[in-house]
């Protein structure tokens, strides 16, 4: 069977890798390399860089809708694609003679969109999943063709949740096809009245408000990391918030983000509601990631007890 493999990032890397151990992978297409970093460096996507170690040929469209007949020219019987970026026309749809199947990480309908991973944590869902269902020239709406659940720990961030996501979808996949080729499966519509969606994350959605229940702002924090990372104000500045606790102690509670403890433990701030957040690792304006010991005895050896996060 001739497949296309279409993905991006990261996450769409072991699913490339388990497929083409297990079926000829004709070709991947992938997002052109972009510039990265402050240095603005050009980079190739983490798909392109697996791609060309497995010794596959790359496509890399600025834009699909526009530049599709070169995959038609390969004349896939599928087309795969996980996290690639894009939505494909429905002229490139109708090539494939299994069609195009999306690997997609949450439990459609629920989180439609390009951020479904981080939406679950900062809503705070105890399970997401995986589903791989038909392409259709719509965000995420095709049919459902396969589903595996994957709790989410209340540790878990975007990173780690990320990797078991990615892990479980490759296998899924493979699985899938067998299924698929073989006439095994009955594609299942999604029921549109629970459809939910996880937009792309915004600098809005990055800043702590300490007026929010306790609960909400940790979830805000594991929903953000490993990228692009939750923050605060600290004296007119940008203050990254990495990793966080929830602390329950009603004797330390004050004005919401207030620091109302310091130890090397963490920096205890009070919230609106809930428990208080016991900051662990952060990241002043300008400097590298630290944890909060390191952070008291250096850059806010100046804090006292009482000091406002927060605009």
């Amino acid at each position: 069977m001739n497949i296309v493999f279409m993905g991006t990032p990261d996450f769409a890397v072991p699913v490339l890798t388990m497929l083409h151990e297990t079926y000829p992978v004709k070709a991947v297409v992938t997002q052109p390399d972009r510039p990265v970093g402050r240095k603005k460096l050009l980079t190739a996507p983490p798909v392109k860089v697996e791609a060309e170690r497995l010794g596959l040929p790359v496509f890399q469209p600025e834009k699909i809708r526009t530049e599709w007949p070169q995959i038609a020219e390969l004349k896939p019987d599928l087309i795969v694609t996980a996290a690639f970026g894009q939505i494909l026309p429905n002229e490139l749809l109708e090539v494939p003679q299994y069609k195009c199947i999306n690997v997609h990480a949450s439990l459609l309908p629920k989180y439609r969109g390009g951020a479904p991973i981080h939406q679950a944590i900062i809503d705070g869902e105890t399970e997401t999943g995986i589903t791989i269902m038909y392409m259709v020239e719509k965000l995420d709406a095709g049919d459902i063709l396969s589903q595996v659940k994957v709790p989410i720990d209340s540790e878990d961030n975007v990173g780690s949740l990320h990797n078991k996501l990615s892990e479980a979808g490759a296998p899924l996949l493979i699985d899938t096809i067998s299924k698929l080729v073989k006439g095994e499966l009955t594609p299942i519509k999604q029921d549109e009245s629970k459809v939910s969606f996880a937009r792309n994350i915004t600098r809005e959605m990055e800043r702590l408000d300490w007026t929010k229940d306790g609960y909400d702002l940790h979830n805000q924090i594991r929903g953000l990391c490993p990228w692009p990372v939750a923050y605060t104000i600290l004296e007119g500045k940008h203050l990254k918030v990495w990793k966080a606790t929830t602390i329950q102690d009603e004797s330390l509670r004050t004005q919401p983000g207030e620091i109302v403890q310091m130890n090397d433990d963490g920096i205890v701030i009070s919230t609106g509601s809930g428990p208080l957040i016991s900051v662990s690792e952060l990241q002043p304006a300008g400097k590298k990631r630290m944890d909060a010991s390191s952070f008291i005895r250096g850059v806010g050896s100046r804090l006292a007890l009482g000091t406002k996060l927060g605009e």
